[in-house]
């Protein structure tokens, strides 16, 4: 055996965004062979190799690893559907949705494979990062990075106190900055071994206060702690295989849970059937939830998965656009598009009497249906910008569209990994802006995705102008402080 090979063979392995994409092929290859035992063979064999074909486009040396995310996301909401039609022991075309169950599925699948290619084509030839930039981290205290992460917090928690009215926009996108605090202590974390306890007390922090809400919330947490995983590079050992398997449980059991009592919840803690304006004080939404802790085993834990399973997939509603569209096509041509930019270019504060965005009445224009599991509970549902793409342009026609929204996303995701900042910071705030535009999946409406993406930009182009450069002298000031005395 010669030194290379030897050398090969002991090479560490990192779980970065080469690991994972590796993963993706060896994914795709199970799935191929599995697939002749599934009602939707070919949709199953094609729609698991999805994942790696996205990767392999993006993948570059400077690609965030917050794309990861932002496409594998989209795609296990696509995909799950023909793990519901396996479940169901029948094809996708055979349920209630009808053959466009199916049709729907791979257009949503084309146009991830559409926006991976702009993707691609727009990050491409990017200036690398200095090795100052990359190793900025190393250098900086624990103390100031935890310290970081809570000015980000409050910051965000102010912001959501005063994101009412016509500051809800840009206070919503100001909120995202505790999302790079988050990232940069989690990195920072990884990356140099020290303060883990630390980091370990934020993540439980952060699960708990995420239930506290009307949403899910507390999954973020380990969408942020996976991706700083990919971008510190951490070496792949067999521990770190077993806390990702413990981190997936946590986050199943968590989801099962959730779904077993949100209903109720919900209704507790606004004290209504149809609102989402929490009135309980914390404190009783806490002892509520606590109860249900204590009554969780004896949830109907098939039943709830497959509640779980179904919420998550979501192709039947694109289906259901399909059908409306072949049917009664929408008169105003582009409307979706054009309804979209109207709203995005009247600021609210601007406009004050701009009327609300109502995803519900888009859904009930576009599929024809009455929302009565929604209404009942206070919350929205959209088609999702890529049954809107289909409802203005059908098929082929909605991958334009697709590839048009991408190209916004895409320059808008080049000119925040441009920042002069340290690498965990931009990272951070790819992270930040991945989850604004995909935080709701392939659900999002096209006004919504448009508008966080707009003021995204805004507010981070603010922020890191005025205040991410004081912020970084700071933590490079303390840390030559630590290091000066410590030797």
């Amino acid at each position: 055996m010669t030194a290379a090979t030897v050398s090969s063979v002991h090479a560490p392995v990192y779980l970065d965004f080469k690991l994972v994409l590796n993963a993706s092929a060896v994914f795709g290859g199970l799935c191929l062979v599995l697939s002749p035992f599934t009602p939707d063979t070919v949709p199953f064999a094609v729609g698991a190799m999805v994942p790696f074909a996205c990767l392999r486009i993006l993948y570059t040396p400077t690609m965030p690893a917050a794309m990861l995310y932002l496409f594998i996301w989209q795609w296990l909401e696509i995909f799950a559907r023909v793990l519901q039609a396996w479940v169901d022991g029948q094809s996708m075309s055979a349920g209630t949705g009808g053959p466009n169950v199916t049709n729907a599925y791979w257009y949503m699948m084309a146009s991830l494979i559409v926006l991976a290619i702009v993707f691609r084509l727009v990050m491409t030839n990017m200036k690398p990062p200095t090795p100052a930039q990359r190793t900025a981290h190393f250098r900086w205290a624990t103390r100031e990075v935890v310290m970081f992460y809570v000015v980000t917090f409050v910051v965000s928690t102010m912001a959501a106190v005063l994101g009412r009215g016509g500051l809800a926009q840009p206070m919503e996108a100001l909120a995202r900055v505790k999302i790079v605090g988050l990232f940069t202590l989690f990195v920072y974390g990884m990356s140099t071994g020290r303060g883990t306890k630390i980091m370990l007390a934020v993540v439980l922090f952060e699960i708990g206060t995420g239930f506290t809400g009307f949403l899910s919330d507390f999954r973020g947490v380990f969408v942020f702690l996976g991706i700083a995983a990919i971008a510190a590079r951490i070496r792949w050992k067999f521990t770190t295989g077993l806390l990702l398997a413990a981190g997936l449980v946590a986050l199943t059991t968590l989801a099962l849970f959730w779904t077993a009592v949100k209903t109720d919840y919900r209704e507790y803690a606004s004290q209504s059937s149809d609102s989402q304006a929490i009135v309980m004080p914390l404190s009783d939404r806490m002892a509520y939830l606590g109860n249900k802790v204590l009554t969780f085993g004896d949830t109907d834990f098939g039943e709830t998965s497959y509640k779980l399973l179904a919420r998550f997939a979501y192709v039947d509603i694109f289906a259901s656009v399909i059908d409306v569209r072949a049917l009664s096509p929408e008169p105003i041509f582009m409307r979706q598009w054009k309804e979209a930019f109207e709203h995005v270019f009247q600021p609210r504060f601007l406009y004050p009497d701009k009327p609300e965005l109502s995803d519900s009445d888009v859904y009930m224009r576009l599929t024809q249906r009455y929302l009565v599991d929604e209404v009942s509970q206070g919350t929205s549902i959209s088609v999702g910008y890529m049954g809107e793409n289909y409802a203005d342009l059908g098929f082929p026609g909605m991958l334009v569209g697709i590839a048009f929204l991408g190209l916004i996303l895409a320059t808008c995701l080049r000119i925040l990994m441009s920042f002069n900042l340290p690498l965990v910071m931009r990272e951070g705030i790819a992270m930040a802006f991945a989850f604004t535009m995909a935080r709701d999946g392939v659900e999002v409406s096209l006004p919504k995705i448009l508008g966080a993406a707009l003021m995204f930009m805004i507010v981070f182009l603010t922020v890191v102008r005025f205040a991410a450069p004081k912020i970084v002298r700071w933590l490079d000031s303390s840390g030559a402080a630590a290091r000066a005395k410590a030797g």
